[in-house]
């Protein structure tokens, strides 16, 4: 139930060629504090509803514990949420032993885009791809639930 994943900034839209899937998600935050966020997201055609924990000093971990619901019931929750849904399409790209999940997000998110790699620890190697930028790992700014309360229109 611990996550592991570094965040980075994608360079350009090269990805999209490489994406084995694609799914919509519209998500809210039932709670955003920083230390328990609780998260609703339509993925496609589930529902999930998931837990998050603070991040460790090195921003690479935390707990995270996620269950999936009828898609009725994730869009009634949705409504709960507070202000600022994220709507992002997550494209999937293998790259060696790992698969990337890269966000392009839009309305007032616009324009930024955002891979994430789940790692098995925090010292776990991977290829990185040409379009990968700048990380961004442990930058509250490039959490979601940070973005659906400050988009990035605004910054």
């Amino acid at each position: 139930m611990i996550e592991i994943e570094r965040k980075f900034l994608v360079k350009n839209d090269s990805f999209k060629k490489e994406a084995f899937a694609r799914n919509h998600i519209a998500q809210g935050y039932l709670n955003s504090a920083p230390e328990r966020t609780v998260r609703v997201r339509i993925k496609g055609e589930k529902g999930f509803l998931t837990i998050k924990g603070a991040s460790n000093d090195s921003g690479l971990s935390r707990f995270e514990w996620e269950t999936e619901i009828p898609v009725s019931e994730a869009e009634s929750l949705l409504l709960l949420c507070e202000k600022g849904v994220i709507d992002k399409t997550r494209f999937e790209i293998k790259q060696g032993n790992h698969v990337f999940e890269v966000d392009e997000f839009y309305s007032d998110n616009e324009g930024l885009i955002i891979a994430e790699i789940e790692l098995d620890s925090e010292n776990d190697t991977f290829e990185k791809p040409d379009w990968l930028g700048k990380e961004v790992t442990g930058d509250i700014r490039y959490y979601n639930a940070y973005l659906s309360k400050n988009p990035f229109k605004n910054w």
